[in-house]
Order: C-alpha cells, then sequence, then structure tokens
C-alpha cells in the first residue's frame, strides 16, 4: 500500500474548460518569484532550444512542433536547471493532436530518459503525472512492457498521476499555467484550475530541462515563461474543485 505521507492526489474534474485564453491564470500554490527564461520568438532561429527529435522550427513569431518520426513524437528542449517553478506558455492546437510538456534530469539514472515529471495534454483532457516514481521508473517501465507483469506495473503507480476532463479547441489560442512546489503539481488552463497531483517524484531536486513533445499534426507555442515559484503555503491535499 503506498503510503499516504509520500502520495496524495487532488483530482479536479470539470466536465468542459472552454475559457477565454486572456484571463489571469490562477495561482493555486505558488507566487512569481524571479523570472528564469523568457521566450516570445520574434526571431528566425530557434535560439535557446534544442531539437532532440525533428521536428521544431520558429516561424512567424511561434515555435512550431511537427511530429516528423513515425516512432516518436517531436521534441523540443531548453536546458535550465530548476527546481520549484511556476511555467507559464501559450498553444495552439491545428488538428485534434496531442503534446506533453515534461521536466526531465538527464543525470537521474532511474528513470527511462531521465524524466520527472509531465503534463499530457490532449483535446479532452490533461494528465498530471509523476515519471521518475511512476510509469517511467526503470522497473515499473520494464515491467509494463511484459504481459505478465502489467498488472502489477499498474498497481504500482496508483496515486502516480490524474486526468482531468476538458475541452480544448484547435485553432484557438490557450493559456497554460504550470507550478511545482515540493511535492505538489498543478496545472491551470485559460485561467481555471484543472488539477493537481501530489506525488514524491515530483520533488526531485534538480529539473534540468523543460520540454515539448508534440504527437501527430502541428502544435503552435508562445510567450513561454519560467519563474522561480514561491510557495504560498497552500497545501491543497485531498481539496478538490467542482464546476
Amino acid at each position: 500500500m503506498i503510503s499516504k505521507t509520500l502520495i496524495a492526489t487532488c483530482l479536479l474534474t470539470l466536465t468542459y474548460l472552454n475559457a477565454v485564453a486572456g484571463e489571469p491564470a490562477a495561482e493555486l500554490i505558488a507566487t512569481k518569484g524571479d523570472l528564469l527564461f523568457t521566450d516570445d520568438f520574434q526571431r528566425k532561429g530557434l535560439g535557446d532550444w534544442k531539437v532532440i527529435i525533428p521536428g521544431f522550427r520558429v516561424s512567424d513569431g511561434v515555435l512550431i512542433g511537427t511530429q516528423d518520426r513515425e516512432d516518436h513524437g517531436a521534441v523540443g528542449r531548453v536546458y535550465l536547471p530548476m527546481k520549484d517553478v511556476i511555467v507559464s506558455f501559450r498553444f495552439r492546437l491545428t488538428a485534434p493532436t496531442r503534446f506533453n510538456v515534461v521536466f526531465d534530469d538527464k543525470n537521474h539514472k532511474g528513470s527511462h530518459a531521465g524524466h520527472i515529471c509531465r503534463i499530457a495534454v490532449s483535446p479532452q483532457q490533461i494528465r498530471i503525472g509523476d515519471d521518475k516514481d511512476g510509469i517511467m521508473r526503470n522497473d515499473i517501465f520494464a515491467m509494463r512492457r511484459d504481459p505478465q507483469q502489467k498488472l502489477a506495473a499498474e498497481k504500482l503507480i496508483q496515486g502516480r498521476g490524474i486526468a482531468s476532463k476538458v475541452l480544448i479547441k484547435h485553432d484557438q489560442w490557450h493559456t497554460m499555467q504550470v507550478e511545482i512546489v515540493g511535492q505538489q503539481m498543478c496545472v491551470s488552463l485559460n485561467g481555471r484550475p484543472v488539477g493537481c497531483l501530489q506525488s514524491s517524484g515530483i520533488a526531485h531536486p534538480t529539473k534540468e530541462s523543460l520540454h515539448f513533445t508534440v504527437t501527430g499534426q502541428p502544435v503552435l507555442f508562445d510567450d513561454v515563461k519560467i519563474w522561480r515559484a514561491v510557495s504560498n503555503d497552500r497545501i491543497r491535499g485531498s481539496t478538490t474543485w467542482g464546476s
């Protein structure tokens, strides 16, 4: 049984989220400290962004990610050592496609590819996940690929991720904010809270980088900002939001 002191999930279940992208983001567990990174892509080149898997490019003032390989989504990464942060960005789906926001530490060898935590975004769902102690932990990653151990693996990842229903229309700009403080990661979409996950892996002391992974048709990104997070001591625990 997973210890409640290590794992607590806070799940916001909204029937639909369809707010205006210009609404101010909700600050759920932290306030913005020093600005660590900002990019409005008003240039021709990729700048600080590294293409790990094609293809990402900058065009017309936005970062564009499109899956070019059949075996993996496109990966565009910016390297910035961080721990507790608030990340804000705008995005636009050009079709009913999917993307992830992923925090990594390549020096951590206990999880696949050094994955620490992520937000998986699709038109009808946002999933918040602990990769380090969840689905990407090396032993669990291997077990989930073994049909005889998959059921046991699913039990091990209970409490390591939550999913919330949303409605994200394509060809419209949306704003997402991610807050990480200690073991807790919270997500807001268009100024409205989506959900919070509390899980031990999120507290990994060094998230070495942040990247977007795009699966399928193009996703446009703009106005990426990263601040140091200052906890507001508003620990949600088992609190839920409703619509």
